[in-house]
Protein backbone atom coordinates (compact mmCIF):
# COMPACT_ATOMS: atom_id res chain seq x y z
CA UNK A 1 0.00 0.00 0.00
CA UNK A 2 1.02 3.83 -0.44
CA UNK A 3 1.98 5.10 2.72
CA UNK A 4 3.49 9.06 4.06
CA UNK A 5 6.01 8.40 6.57
CA UNK A 6 8.26 10.50 8.19
CA UNK A 7 11.85 8.76 7.60
CA UNK A 8 14.18 11.60 9.63
CA UNK A 9 12.90 14.52 11.52
CA UNK A 10 13.47 17.93 10.18
CA UNK A 11 13.12 16.53 7.00
CA UNK A 12 9.88 16.22 4.36
CA UNK A 13 7.84 13.07 4.66
CA UNK A 14 8.73 10.61 2.02
CA UNK A 15 6.49 8.82 -0.17
CA UNK A 16 6.82 4.95 0.35
CA UNK A 17 5.17 1.17 -0.26
CA UNK A 18 4.19 -0.84 2.47
CA UNK A 19 2.77 -4.28 3.10
CA UNK A 20 -0.63 -3.48 5.48
CA UNK A 21 -0.67 -4.88 8.49
CA UNK A 22 -2.94 -8.40 8.93
CA UNK A 23 -5.40 -7.75 11.50
CA UNK A 24 -5.16 -10.41 14.78
CA UNK A 25 -7.27 -10.98 17.51
CA UNK A 26 -9.14 -7.98 18.68
CA UNK A 27 -8.14 -6.35 15.58
CA UNK A 28 -10.04 -3.99 12.64
CA UNK A 29 -8.22 -3.31 9.18
CA UNK A 30 -9.80 -0.16 7.69
CA UNK A 31 -9.63 1.10 4.48
CA UNK A 32 -8.81 5.53 5.00
CA UNK A 33 -10.97 7.46 3.04
CA UNK A 34 -10.07 10.29 5.13
CA UNK A 35 -7.20 11.31 7.38
CA UNK A 36 -6.81 15.20 8.48
CA UNK A 37 -3.33 16.74 8.33
CA UNK A 38 -3.03 18.63 12.42
CA UNK A 39 -0.72 20.98 13.45
CA UNK A 40 0.87 18.23 15.60
CA UNK A 41 1.65 16.25 12.66
CA UNK A 42 4.21 19.86 11.87
CA UNK A 43 5.64 19.37 15.53
CA UNK A 44 6.01 16.30 14.72
CA UNK A 45 8.62 16.40 11.74
CA UNK A 46 10.22 19.47 12.32
CA UNK A 47 11.43 17.46 15.67
CA UNK A 48 9.94 19.12 18.51
CA UNK A 49 7.79 16.19 19.80
CA UNK A 50 9.57 12.74 19.46
CA UNK A 51 8.28 10.33 17.07
CA UNK A 52 9.16 6.69 17.54
CA UNK A 53 10.48 4.85 16.05
CA UNK A 54 11.49 5.73 12.37
CA UNK A 55 10.00 5.39 9.77
CA UNK A 56 6.54 6.35 11.06
CA UNK A 57 3.33 7.11 8.88
CA UNK A 58 1.92 10.19 10.73
CA UNK A 59 -1.74 10.53 10.64
CA UNK A 60 -4.02 10.81 14.02
CA UNK A 61 -7.11 12.28 12.80
CA UNK A 62 -8.71 9.13 10.84
CA UNK A 63 -12.14 7.86 9.16
CA UNK A 64 -12.74 4.86 6.66
CA UNK A 65 -14.48 2.06 6.12
CA UNK A 66 -13.74 -1.65 8.10
CA UNK A 67 -11.83 -3.85 5.46
CA UNK A 68 -11.10 -6.98 7.31
CA UNK A 69 -11.81 -7.98 11.37
CA UNK A 70 -9.97 -10.19 13.51
CA UNK A 71 -11.03 -12.97 15.79
CA UNK A 72 -13.08 -12.26 18.30
CA UNK A 73 -14.14 -9.14 17.08
CA UNK A 74 -17.90 -7.97 17.44
CA UNK A 75 -20.01 -5.41 16.66
CA UNK A 76 -17.83 -4.63 13.67
CA UNK A 77 -18.43 -6.37 9.65
CA UNK A 78 -16.35 -5.64 6.55
CA UNK A 79 -18.50 -2.72 5.27
CA UNK A 80 -19.00 -0.53 8.48
CA UNK A 81 -18.39 3.01 8.02
CA UNK A 82 -15.99 3.96 11.25
CA UNK A 83 -13.80 6.37 12.72
CA UNK A 84 -10.77 6.25 14.63
CA UNK A 85 -9.77 7.05 18.50
CA UNK A 86 -6.13 7.96 18.19
CA UNK A 87 -4.85 5.50 20.63
CA UNK A 88 -4.01 1.82 20.91
CA UNK A 89 -4.23 0.74 24.65
CA UNK A 90 -3.97 -2.51 26.92
CA UNK A 91 -7.48 -2.03 27.70
CA UNK A 92 -6.35 -4.19 30.96
CA UNK A 93 -4.56 -1.58 33.32
CA UNK A 94 -6.10 0.77 36.11
CA UNK A 95 -5.90 3.78 33.63
CA UNK A 96 -7.96 1.69 30.69
CA UNK A 97 -10.41 0.05 33.49
CA UNK A 98 -10.99 3.80 34.86
CA UNK A 99 -11.53 5.80 31.58
CA UNK A 100 -8.21 7.00 31.10
CA UNK A 101 -7.05 5.52 28.81
CA UNK A 102 -4.90 8.40 27.81
CA UNK A 103 -1.89 7.34 30.76
CA UNK A 104 -2.16 3.77 30.04
CA UNK A 105 1.30 2.55 30.23
CA UNK A 106 1.87 0.29 26.92
CA UNK A 107 -0.73 3.06 25.19
CA UNK A 108 0.30 3.76 21.93
CA UNK A 109 -0.80 7.25 19.73
CA UNK A 110 -1.44 6.53 16.25
CA UNK A 111 0.97 8.88 13.90
CA UNK A 112 3.45 9.22 16.66
CA UNK A 113 4.35 6.07 17.97
CA UNK A 114 2.25 3.39 15.72
CA UNK A 115 1.66 3.76 11.90
CA UNK A 116 -1.37 6.55 11.45
CA UNK A 117 -3.40 7.42 8.42
CA UNK A 118 -1.31 8.70 5.89
CA UNK A 119 -1.74 5.36 3.94
CA UNK A 120 -4.18 3.61 1.96
CA UNK A 121 -4.95 1.23 5.63
CA UNK A 122 -4.45 1.27 9.39
CA UNK A 123 -4.53 -1.12 11.52
CA UNK A 124 -6.75 -0.61 15.05
CA UNK A 125 -8.07 -2.48 17.98
CA UNK A 126 -11.62 -2.57 17.91
CA UNK A 127 -12.21 -1.04 20.93
CA UNK A 128 -10.74 2.27 19.56
CA UNK A 129 -12.75 1.94 16.21
CA UNK A 130 -16.53 4.17 16.20
CA UNK A 131 -19.13 3.59 14.10
CA UNK A 132 -19.63 6.99 12.10
CA UNK A 133 -22.98 7.94 11.47
CA UNK A 134 -24.32 8.64 7.57
CA UNK A 135 -24.99 11.94 8.65
CA UNK A 136 -21.60 12.45 8.98
CA UNK A 137 -18.69 12.70 5.65
CA UNK A 138 -15.78 10.83 5.78
CA UNK A 139 -13.87 14.37 5.84
CA UNK A 140 -16.06 15.32 8.80
CA UNK A 141 -15.39 11.97 10.74
CA UNK A 142 -11.51 12.30 10.30
CA UNK A 143 -11.24 15.96 11.64
CA UNK A 144 -13.37 15.32 15.08
CA UNK A 145 -10.81 12.63 16.13
CA UNK A 146 -8.45 15.37 17.36
CA UNK A 147 -9.61 18.53 17.01
CA UNK A 148 -13.47 18.24 18.26
CA UNK A 149 -12.72 15.60 20.82
CA UNK A 150 -9.71 17.56 22.52
CA UNK A 151 -12.32 20.46 22.91
CA UNK A 152 -14.76 18.49 24.67
CA UNK A 153 -12.72 17.10 26.65
CA UNK A 154 -11.20 19.93 27.61
CA UNK A 155 -14.85 22.02 28.25
CA UNK A 156 -15.38 18.60 30.41
CA UNK A 157 -12.43 19.25 32.26
CA UNK A 158 -13.44 22.34 32.51
CA UNK A 159 -16.81 21.86 33.89
CA UNK A 160 -18.90 23.96 31.49
CA UNK A 161 -22.36 24.54 33.06
CA UNK A 162 -24.88 26.03 31.36
CA UNK A 163 -25.76 29.96 31.41
CA UNK A 164 -21.30 30.01 31.53
CA UNK A 165 -19.60 32.38 30.03
CA UNK A 166 -16.40 30.64 27.65
CA UNK A 167 -13.57 32.46 26.02
CA UNK A 168 -11.98 30.59 23.42
CA UNK A 169 -8.00 31.43 22.62
CA UNK A 170 -7.36 30.55 19.22
CA UNK A 171 -9.76 29.65 16.47
CA UNK A 172 -8.38 26.90 14.46
CA UNK A 173 -9.62 23.54 14.15
CA UNK A 174 -9.87 23.53 17.97
CA UNK A 175 -11.24 26.40 18.53
CA UNK A 176 -13.79 26.13 15.45
CA UNK A 177 -15.32 23.15 17.21
CA UNK A 178 -14.69 24.69 21.13
CA UNK A 179 -17.06 27.30 20.06
CA UNK A 180 -19.99 25.33 18.64
CA UNK A 181 -19.55 22.49 21.54
CA UNK A 182 -19.75 25.07 24.38
CA UNK A 183 -22.85 27.04 23.03
CA UNK A 184 -24.58 23.34 22.35
CA UNK A 185 -24.15 22.98 25.57
CA UNK A 186 -25.45 25.91 27.20
CA UNK A 187 -22.88 28.31 27.32
CA UNK A 188 -24.37 32.32 27.44
CA UNK A 189 -22.15 33.62 25.30
CA UNK A 190 -18.99 32.35 23.88
CA UNK A 191 -15.96 35.07 22.86
CA UNK A 192 -13.12 34.21 20.19
CA UNK A 193 -10.26 35.69 20.62
CA UNK A 194 -7.30 35.86 17.36
CA UNK A 195 -5.70 38.09 15.53
CA UNK A 196 -6.78 37.22 12.21
CA UNK A 197 -10.02 38.20 10.38
CA UNK A 198 -11.07 35.46 8.65
CA UNK A 199 -11.05 33.32 11.29
CA UNK A 200 -12.83 35.63 13.66
CA UNK A 201 -15.39 36.01 10.64
CA UNK A 202 -16.30 32.50 11.06
CA UNK A 203 -16.02 32.83 14.73
CA UNK A 204 -19.12 35.63 14.02
CA UNK A 205 -20.87 32.70 11.87
CA UNK A 206 -20.99 30.29 14.45
CA UNK A 207 -22.43 32.49 17.24
CA UNK A 208 -19.24 33.73 18.81
CA UNK A 209 -18.12 36.74 19.86
CA UNK A 210 -15.43 37.78 18.10
CA UNK A 211 -12.23 39.76 19.74
CA UNK A 212 -9.29 40.84 17.75
CA UNK A 213 -6.11 40.27 19.49
CA UNK A 214 -4.20 42.38 16.48
CA UNK A 215 -6.38 45.34 17.05
CA UNK A 216 -7.42 45.49 20.80
CA UNK A 217 -6.42 44.04 24.23
CA UNK A 218 -8.04 40.75 24.83
CA UNK A 219 -7.99 41.23 28.54
CA UNK A 220 -9.46 44.54 28.55
CA UNK A 221 -11.92 43.50 25.99
CA UNK A 222 -13.31 40.36 28.06
CA UNK A 223 -13.38 42.46 31.14
CA UNK A 224 -15.69 45.34 29.20
CA UNK A 225 -18.07 42.45 27.52
CA UNK A 226 -18.37 40.61 30.96
CA UNK A 227 -19.23 44.10 32.64
CA UNK A 228 -15.94 43.68 35.01
CA UNK A 229 -16.69 40.01 36.26
CA UNK A 230 -14.52 37.71 33.24
CA UNK A 231 -15.22 34.93 31.83
CA UNK A 232 -16.47 31.47 33.58
CA UNK A 233 -14.30 29.32 31.45
CA UNK A 234 -11.17 29.69 29.16
CA UNK A 235 -9.80 27.07 26.67
CA UNK A 236 -5.99 28.23 25.59
CA UNK A 237 -5.96 26.68 22.12
CA UNK A 238 -2.83 28.01 20.51
CA UNK A 239 0.08 27.08 22.65
CA UNK A 240 1.85 30.77 23.61
CA UNK A 241 3.35 32.31 26.98
CA UNK A 242 0.69 35.66 26.30
CA UNK A 243 -2.23 33.57 25.38
CA UNK A 244 -2.11 31.15 28.45
CA UNK A 245 -1.46 34.15 30.59
CA UNK A 246 -4.28 35.98 28.70
CA UNK A 247 -6.32 32.75 29.53
CA UNK A 248 -5.64 32.60 33.25
CA UNK A 249 -6.21 36.60 33.91
CA UNK A 250 -9.38 36.20 31.64
CA UNK A 251 -11.19 34.39 34.61
CA UNK A 252 -14.00 34.95 36.86
CA UNK A 253 -14.11 34.11 40.29
CA UNK A 254 -14.33 30.76 40.80
CA UNK A 255 -13.09 30.14 37.02
CA UNK A 256 -11.33 27.32 34.96
CA UNK A 257 -8.70 27.64 32.65
CA UNK A 258 -7.96 25.00 30.47
CA UNK A 259 -5.37 24.85 28.90
CA UNK A 260 -4.59 22.45 25.50
CA UNK A 261 -1.98 24.26 23.09
CA UNK A 262 1.29 22.29 22.96
CA UNK A 263 4.35 24.47 23.86
CA UNK A 264 7.96 24.63 25.35
CA UNK A 265 7.97 27.42 27.26
CA UNK A 266 6.86 28.64 30.43
CA UNK A 267 4.56 31.56 31.49
CA UNK A 268 3.66 33.67 34.56
CA UNK A 269 1.03 33.43 36.44
CA UNK A 270 0.60 35.80 39.94
CA UNK A 271 -0.70 32.91 42.65
CA UNK A 272 -2.67 35.46 45.04
CA UNK A 273 -4.47 37.83 42.53
CA UNK A 274 -4.67 35.60 39.42
CA UNK A 275 -5.82 32.31 41.22
CA UNK A 276 -5.18 32.13 44.97
CA UNK A 277 -7.68 35.26 45.49
CA UNK A 278 -10.84 33.87 43.03
CA UNK A 279 -10.37 30.25 43.55
CA UNK A 280 -9.33 29.88 40.41
CA UNK A 281 -8.50 26.55 38.49
CA UNK A 282 -5.47 26.24 36.00
CA UNK A 283 -6.23 22.94 33.99
CA UNK A 284 -4.28 20.73 32.15
CA UNK A 285 -5.64 19.35 28.99
CA UNK A 286 -4.49 15.23 27.63
CA UNK A 287 -5.85 15.03 24.70
CA UNK A 288 -9.17 13.21 25.18
CA UNK A 289 -11.47 9.92 26.31
CA UNK A 290 -12.57 6.91 23.82
CA UNK A 291 -15.76 7.28 26.00
CA UNK A 292 -16.40 10.74 24.89
CA UNK A 293 -16.46 10.03 21.28
CA UNK A 294 -20.49 8.83 21.34
CA UNK A 295 -21.54 11.91 23.01
CA UNK A 296 -19.38 13.86 20.05
CA UNK A 297 -20.75 12.13 16.82
CA UNK A 298 -24.05 12.76 18.51
CA UNK A 299 -23.42 16.37 18.43
CA UNK A 300 -22.64 16.27 14.84
CA UNK A 301 -25.02 13.60 13.72
CA UNK A 302 -27.83 16.46 14.95
CA UNK A 303 -26.37 19.15 13.46
CA UNK A 304 -25.14 20.83 16.70
CA UNK A 305 -21.57 20.91 15.86
CA UNK A 306 -21.01 21.44 11.39
CA UNK A 307 -17.77 21.74 9.78
CA UNK A 308 -19.53 23.46 6.63
CA UNK A 309 -16.45 26.36 5.48
CA UNK A 310 -13.86 24.39 7.69
CA UNK A 311 -12.27 22.32 5.65
CA UNK A 312 -10.27 24.55 3.58
CA UNK A 313 -8.77 21.86 0.84
CA UNK A 314 -8.66 18.43 0.44
CA UNK A 315 -5.07 16.70 -1.03
CA UNK A 316 -4.55 13.15 -2.55
CA UNK A 317 -2.09 10.62 -0.51
CA UNK A 318 0.81 12.47 -1.97
CA UNK A 319 4.21 13.19 -0.01
CA UNK A 320 4.33 16.68 -1.89
CA UNK A 321 1.06 17.87 -1.09
CA UNK A 322 1.12 16.83 2.37
CA UNK A 323 4.50 18.55 3.22
CA UNK A 324 3.13 21.90 1.47
CA UNK A 325 0.17 22.05 3.63
CA UNK A 326 2.52 21.07 6.46
CA UNK A 327 5.09 23.94 6.19
CA UNK A 328 1.95 26.24 5.73
CA UNK A 329 0.89 25.09 9.27
CA UNK A 330 4.28 26.19 10.64
CA UNK A 331 3.71 29.42 9.42
CA UNK A 332 0.17 29.64 10.72
CA UNK A 333 -1.42 30.08 7.17
CA UNK A 334 -4.51 31.10 6.78
CA UNK A 335 -5.65 27.14 6.02
CA UNK A 336 -8.67 25.70 8.90
CA UNK A 337 -8.47 22.13 8.26
CA UNK A 338 -7.05 19.97 5.65
CA UNK A 339 -7.79 16.79 4.82
CA UNK A 340 -6.15 13.93 2.85
CA UNK A 341 -8.28 11.78 0.62
CA UNK A 342 -6.01 8.49 -0.74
Amino acid sequence: MNAVRLTHTGKPLEQQVVAPASPGAGDVLIRVKAAGICHSDAHYRAGKSRVHPLPMTLGHEVAGVVEEVGRGVTGLQPGDRVCVHYLATCGECHWCAQGQEQFCGTGQMIGKYRDGGYAEFILMPARSVFKLPEEIPFAHGAIMMCSSATSLHALNKARQRPGETVAVFGVGGLGISAIQLALARGASRVFAVDIKPSKLELAARLGATPINAALHDPLAALQELTRGKGVNVALELIGLPATMEQAVRSLAIQGRAALVGLMEKSFSVAPYQEVINKEAEIIGVSDHLATEIPELLEFARSGQLKFDGVISRTVPLDARAINDTLDRLEKFADDLRVVIEP
